[in-house]
């Protein structure tokens, strides 16, 4: 199986820098997911790596082979386009078989393979259908199967499921995931969707303004973030922040014993992050709040409290609670992250 080396690229349209010294090394069979905000530089980089774009520097290994100096249809990639790029005159059968027709495959074998992905895809009835008679999540098959029919080293997904309904994308994930697996191809997936990224990636890489912040599996970057961007960016809902401080030897305002947090030196300020799972209410918490804000998701409530003046959010809980009402809550103080306010460093070293 192949895997993909990225080092030191970069890459600016004029005055702005979009890609910023990047290296990144996925491992054969790895589906790797670049996640970021819009305008991150996450689709550029991926433009890079099919050559559809030049890199201003760096190098570009697939399967060993150097291809940053070679063209798109020499780098045995494939790519699949949040638009499906499908080719509207022609039918099912002759979108799967275009990619083998212009690379010259025979006749014999391209019907074969054809009919093959079509099966693995679940299309096989609809070979002789065009785009426009398909559902949204059949013509997402259609542009996978594309890509995949030529068997290519590399397979790059450009936010291939965000023109699909949240049942249908939920169910994508899934397909995709196993269709990947079942083929071994080293995937590179980007997205700004945090929910596709921790349910379908091997590994991570948060990137912002041109730069990878973290890289990490998906319980590494939400349990221990390298920085505030990650643990903001990661996460539903959202990781609460406190300004807090410590003053001999205690966290304020949680009065809890820091005597083990391993931080270089003493702050008179810093934020403490802690995830809403990780705050319980409880009748005998240590803690009392009052209720600004409760939403009903189902399974459970998502609690808004007021906590000496900092709001905070706590999930699971069982029942509603009045707005106004105080409650007693606890805090699971082993799940507390630091950061400096001033840069977004992570002060703790867990």
């Amino acid at each position: 199986m192949a895997e993909l080396i990225l080092k030191n690229l970069c890459k600016a349209f004029g005055d702005l820098s979009v890609v910023n010294d990047i290296s990144l090394e996925l491992t054969g069979g790895e589906l790797m997911v670049l996640l970021g905000p819009s305008g991150c530089g996450k689709t550029t980089l991926l433009r890079l790596i099919a050559g559809l774009e030049a890199t201003d520097s760096g190098e570009i290994f697939i399967a060993g082979r150097r291809v940053d100096q070679l063209r798109p249809k020499d780098r045995n990639i494939a790519m699949v386009f949040q638009n499906y790029s499908l080719y509207p005159h022609m039918t099912v059968e002759k979108n799967l078989a275009f990619p083998l027709k212009i690379a010259s495959v025979g006749k014999e074998e391209r019907q074969q393979r054809v009919e093959a992905v079509a099966e693995m895809l679940s299309l096989s009835e609809k070979l002789k259908a065009r785009p426009a008679q398909l559902s949204g999540g059949q013509r997402q098959r259609v542009a996978l199967g594309r890509a995949i029919i030529r068997q290519p080293d590399l397979f790059l997904l450009d936010e291939p499921l965000s023109n699909l309904d949240a049942d249908l994308r939920t169910r994508m994930r899934h397909e995709i995931v196993a269709l990947q697996k079942k083929l071994g191809i080293t995937t590179v997936h980007v997205t700004h969707d945090q929910a596709e990224a921790l349910t379908m990636a091997d590994r991570i890489a948060v990137i912002n303004n041109g730069r990878i912040e973290q890289v990490g599996t998906p319980e590494t970057l939400y349990k221990n973030p390298a920085n505030l961007f990650v643990a903001q960016f990661i996460g539903q809902p959202k990781i609460n922040l406190i300004d807090a401080r410590i003053e001999r030897h205690l966290l304020i305002p949680f009065g809890l014993s820091m005597l083990n947090l391993n931080i270089d030196r003493d702050k008179s300020r810093l934020l403490a992050g802690l995830r809403p799972e990780a705050i319980t209410i409880c009748s005998d918490g240590e803690f009392v709040a009052d209720v600004v804000g409760n939403e009903y998701f189902g399974s459970e409530h998502v609690v808004t409290l007021d906590f000496q003046g900092a709001t905070i959010v706590a999930s699971g809980a069982s029942k509603q609670y009045a707005i106004g009402q105080s409650i007693n809550f606890s805090i699971d103080s082993g799940a507390l992250l630091f950061f400096d306010p001033e840069n977004g460093r992570r002060l703790d070293k867990s």
